[in-house]
């Protein structure tokens, strides 16, 4: 649509800055005739309290009411009038606004695309030149016929997206991130984990308990239950240890050399080590063990 509508755009940013004008000047032009109007009725009730008797009272008290209540719609008119010259709408475009319409109206996708536009404004552009769209699917293919105003026809063909996708689609890396994160540990944490990890949802949005939940939901991926590690064999870092009766980073250390078999879904993630496989890794010296748990020349041990 924005590339057949580019030879229009100029015209209709030109008819929109005369449009504009004229009812800006029509409006004013009300408003300056409701003032006369009220300035009339004000300057004949005043000459009617003037010719009244003053002797009589009762019709003189009337008049004045009259001629207040006049005086009173003269001043709101007027306010109305100095409204409208202050606001400048009746005024003609600055130089650099109407070089700033014709520039949006020689460029449609800066008009769709701007900060100010809604989708009901789209969809009524859209509406305005398009008569109807039929879609055929054929394969992983589908065929469109845009039938626009006034006859004309275009034929588009586009990729089906594959099912379950779409561009809001989570990347695959967080994806299975959180359907191995699922089976060890709450929703909540779960959410945390991944922010902290600087993953994001597939709108660029920071996870919630309730976004994590949703994408579970979405993939049916099972909710974690208490104990269910436990029920697989399997130990975190800190139940390792305990088993062992050394100290987590001694437990960290061995994993890192290869002496027990361990997974992490990520760096950062909890530590997953199998029973079976803690008891049968060879660890003659684990409990006696010190020292740094990384190499490196300014690394010291503190013996106490």
């Amino acid at each position: 649509m924005l590339r057949f509508l580019g030879p229009l755009g100029i015209d209709a940013a030109l008819h929109a800055i005369e449009e504009r004008q004229r009812a800006s000047r029509e409006v004013l032009r009300q408003a300056e005739l409701a003032l006369e109007a009220a300035r009339f009725e004000e300057r004949r009730a005043r000459r009617q309290y003037d010719a009244v008797d003053p002797d009589n009272r009762l019709v003189a008290g009337e008049l004045e009411r009259r001629w207040n209540e006049r005086l009173e719609a003269v001043r709101q008119r007027q306010e109305v009038v100095s409204e409208r010259f202050a606001s400048r709408e009746h005024e003609a475009l600055s130089v650099e606004e109407r070089e700033e319409c014709l520039a949006l109206g020689a460029d449609l996708d800066r008009v769709w695309h701007h900060e100010g536009a809604t989708p009901e404004g789209r969809k009524r552009i859209l509406r305005a030149l398009l008569v109807e769209v039929v879609a055929n699917v054929e394969g992983n293919h589908i065929k469109l016929r845009l039938h626009w105003q006034g006859g004309d026809h275009t034929e588009l063909t586009v990729r089906k997206n594959r099912s379950g996708r779409h561009r809001w689609t989570t990347d695959v890396e967080t994806g299975d991130l959180v359907r191995e994160l699922a089976r060890l540990m709450p929703d909540r944490s779960i959410a945390s984990f991944l922010n902290r990890a600087g993953k994001r949802t597939g709108k660029s949005n920071p996870w919630t308990e309730a976004r994590v939940r949703g994408f579970r939901g979405y993939h049916r991926i099972a909710v974690y239950r208490d104990g269910e590690r436990q029920e697989r064999k399997e130990l975190t870092l800190q139940e390792a240890a305990e088993r062992l009766g050394v100290s987590k980073m001694t437990v960290l250390r061995q994993i890192r050399r290869g002496a027990i078999p361990a997974r992490q879904a990520c760096k950062g993630a909890p530590w997953v080590i199998s029973v079976h496989a803690l008891e049968r890794a060879q660890l003659p010296e684990v409990a006696s063990e010190r020292g740094p748990v990384t190499a490196g020349p300014r690394q010291r041990t503190l013996e106490i």
